[in-house]
């Protein structure tokens, strides 16, 4: 095993921010993975001699040795094929994505898929305590690895341990469904500063760790017994804003949305979605609402179309085989029932496109419609803000999720309101260029303040900052 290099800033994720390619001549390289967290990290590890840890994407390999990569230190952890099954489709997927995202599908409890996943997390840990350099700064990135602040700072007391949650964080009446709550929240708190994306999942914990492990806590601060303070607050995560705007001005950009609404007959309006393919994002619910309206004569195909792009996701999961079905059922049925020659209702995409398709995509459409059940964030909306450099454009946002509490100015909608989406709709289809032209002017400037360099850079500063000690006088934790 090559030496691991020791860093003074070390990202722990479950994927490393490369995919493997395989070569036509049967070697190896490595390509950067789309997405905000990579980009608003890279400056910070270059900064500060990083290391990026996680799973390379592959079961079953023999564990690589570190690697550089366009600069970056990237260090990789080994998977099974079974602990893929059970740590990353079982427990992270099947237990705890449904738990935190409201129940919307019903979680499992195996406990073979939790000592999978506390096995993986001990892999991590192990990994991350070897690579960071002594009084190094460790951040650690979302649901799949909650058990690494405790068992890192079990391991390496000296350093400085961040967490991010990603997703949304549950009320107590639904994480407490879970048999291994304590040790989730107890494993959190090994962590300096908790982030999540809102203040009411921050609340959640605290309320949580001081009913369930019976802390002393104060507003957003837990106090622990050996002196050490534990900080609970959001950090709403953003995007690279300057970069999609860019994308989105040049040339090519431009030239394809144009192609875009042409291949699509020029309608008078294109409604677009843009999701990963999840039983959490609404697609199903949002589509049939479109259909009622094209149904009872309130839009025509002639003027619009409704272009639905589903990323494949979690293919090997019978749920989501089970959504792509019915999904692709429904498009089927409303183009079958309101389509005409050359004119389908819903335009509807199973695949992944590079950024510069989604940019393009979000150029050509007037009405972006993001109805999630259930959303940590949802970066969508705030691309295809950041992308309307010319103040136009409407959004239909879900209230349920996270960027509903910053694009206030976007058509806010109850997904489970069908008749309510409809008419949400309808409005945004409707309204003129002074009304959409108000409401994207204050999401933007939104967006372009709160961007993805500041939400990593507030984080880190926070961390940096925090006391190590406090003189608060503590309980005793709950026993069990």
């Amino acid at each position: 095993m090559t030496t691991v290099p020791q860093a003074d800033l070390v990202i722990v994720a479950n994927r490393l921010p490369v995919d493997r390619v395989t070569l036509p001549d049967g070697g190896v390289s490595w390509r950067r993975s789309p997405g905000g967290l990579v980009s608003a990290l890279e400056p910070v590890m270059r900064a500060n001699d990083g290391a990026w840890i996680g799973w390379p994407g592959s079961a079953d390999e023999d564990e690589f040795d570190p690697f550089v990569e366009d600069g970056l230190s990237l260090v990789p952890v080994s998977m099974s094929s079974q602990e893929v099954e059970e740590f990353y489709e079982g427990f992270s997927n099947g237990t705890l994505w449904p738990l935190y995202h409201d129940v919307v599908a019903k979680p499992e409890f195996h406990r073979e898929w939790w000592d999978s996943y506390v096995s993986v997390n001990e892999r991590f840990a192990a990994r991350a305590a070897e690579v960071a350099a002594e009084g190094a700064t460790v951040w650690v990135q979302d649901y799949q690895l909650q058990l690494v602040p405790q068992m890192l700072r079990d391991r390496r007391p000296d350093l400085r341990i961040g967490f991010y949650l990603h997703i949304p964080f549950p009320p107590a009446e639904l994480f407490s469904q879970l048999p291994w709550r304590r040790q989730i929240l107890e494993g959190l708190l090994g962590a300096d500063l908790i982030g999540f994306q809102l203040p009411g999942a921050a609340a959640n914990f605290v309320r949580l760790v001081r009913s369930r492990v019976g802390h002393k806590t104060h507003r957003d601060t837990i106090y622990l017994p050996d002196g050490r303070p534990v900080r609970a607050t959001a950090f709403p995560i953003s995007i690279d804003t300057a970069g999609f705007e860019e994308l989105a001005r040049s040339e090519g950009v431009a030239k394809r949305a144009e192609d875009i609404r042409s291949a699509l007959g020029n309608p008078k309006k294109i409604f677009l979605g843009v999701d990963r393919l999840d039983y959490t994002k609404g697609i199903y619910s949002r589509l049939r609402a479109f259909g009622e309206l094209v149904r009872d004569g309130h839009i025509d195909v002639e003027d619009a179309v409704f272009v639905q792009v589903a990323t494949p996701s979690r293919e090997r999961v019978e749920q989501y085989r089970i959504l792509r079905d019915e999904i692709e059922r429904l498009v089927g049925r409303i183009n079958g029932d309101e389509g005409r020659i050359g004119r389908p209702a819903i335009s509807y995409m199973h695949s992944s496109y590079p950024r510069e398709e989604m940019a393009a995509l979000y150029r050509a459409a007037d009405v972006m419609v993001v109805t999630p059940f259930r959303d940590g964030m949802n970066l969508v909306a705030k691309e295809y803000v950041a992308c309307r450099y010319e103040d136009d454009g409407a959004l239909v946002l879900s209230e349920f999720a996270g960027a509903a509490q910053e694009l206030r100015q976007a058509w806010l909608v109850n997904p489970y309101d069908i008749d309510g989406m409809k008419a949400a709709l309808l409005e945004a289809y409707a309204a003129d260029d002074k009304e959409t032209g108000r409401r994207m002017r204050a999401m933007r400037k939104t967006v372009v303040q709160h961007d993805v360099a500041r939400w990593a850079a507030d984080f880190l500063h926070e961390l940096e900052t925090l006391p190590e000690h406090h003189d608060k006088a503590t309980r005793k934790p709950h026993a069990g």
